[in-house]
């Protein structure tokens, strides 16, 4: 895409995430209809379908021609990376929405050809957007974000996953061990805002592709590494165990994996 048509684009979808903001906050304070999707801990409200609804359309209005893998099933059947690839979250964090009413986030990304072009994360209640991409700079709420520190592992605070710590999977407690503390907030999109924030050196999760696609984008764009556990690429039509850090995390992390 030439830069100027992906600025432009950047610049509708940021009113785009404010619109669906309003809409959320609007519909927090009626009936919430909540359905367990494959848990009781994996949950799925009539707000996550509404916002994702509306989010699709948006896009489709936006990028006629473009293929949407959406959380909830409203966008297409996506089997490759091919042209333009959406992918959206419409609530990451729903049962910090259904029980906190907080600390919850809506998630897009755009990718073209498999290449990381845009990425959102909003912070819903905290009102903080997260936007940008390589090609644009990442902004937080239209403020230009400088890259964070590359911080070592010793040296800060660790975003982990609170299944994988207490099960300890690839040696969860020995990287929290060696870092400063975990601070676990149950919802990928705040802790990925937080490490490019550099609040946290890194963060470690089994994430689908709605829960990484966009903090790759604001990530990568802000020096940041995206990769799974074991120092591969990520596969963006597929879940696994994916680490965003700093460098220096990320090669700390990989020798204690």
């Amino acid at each position: 895409m030439q830069t100027n048509v992906v600025k432009q684009l950047n610049q509708k979808m940021q009113v785009v995430m404010q619109t669906a903001r309003a809409q959320v906050l609007a519909k927090m304070g009626t009936h919430l209809t909540v359905a367990e999707k494959t848990s009781r801990r994996d949950l799925v409200t009539n707000v996550d379908h509404s916002n994702e609804d509306f989010l699709v359309r948006q896009i489709r209005a936006l990028d006629p021609v473009a293929k949407i893998l959406a959380e909830e099933g409203t966008g297409d059947q996506v089997t490759d990376m091919n042209g333009h690839v959406w992918i959206v979250d419409p609530i990451d964090g729903t049962m910090n929405f259904v029980h906190q009413r907080n600390h919850f986030a809506m998630m897009v990304g755009l990718y073209v050809d498999g290449k990381p072009t845009l990425g959102y994360i909003f912070d819903v209640m905290a009102n903080k957007l997260y936007a940008g991409g390589p090609e644009v700079g990442v902004t937080l709420n239209g403020e230009l974000l400088a890259a964070p520190a590359d911080v070592d592992l010793s040296a800060g605070l660790f975003g982990a996953s609170a299944p994988l710590l207490i099960q300890d999977r690839f040696n969860m407690q020995t990287i929290i061990a060696k870092s400063l503390g975990p601070r676990i907030m149950g919802s990928a999109g705040i802790q990925i805002s937080q490490v490019l924030a550099g609040e946290l050196v890194g963060y470690l999760s089994y994430l689908r592709p709605w829960d990484f696609a966009a903090g790759r984008v604001l990530a990568e764009s802000l020096g940041l590494v995206v990769s799974r556990v074991d120092g591969n690429p990520v596969n963006m039509l597929s879940s696994g165990a994916v680490l965003i850090a700093t460098k220096r995390a990320q090669r700390s992390i990989l020798a204690i994996v």
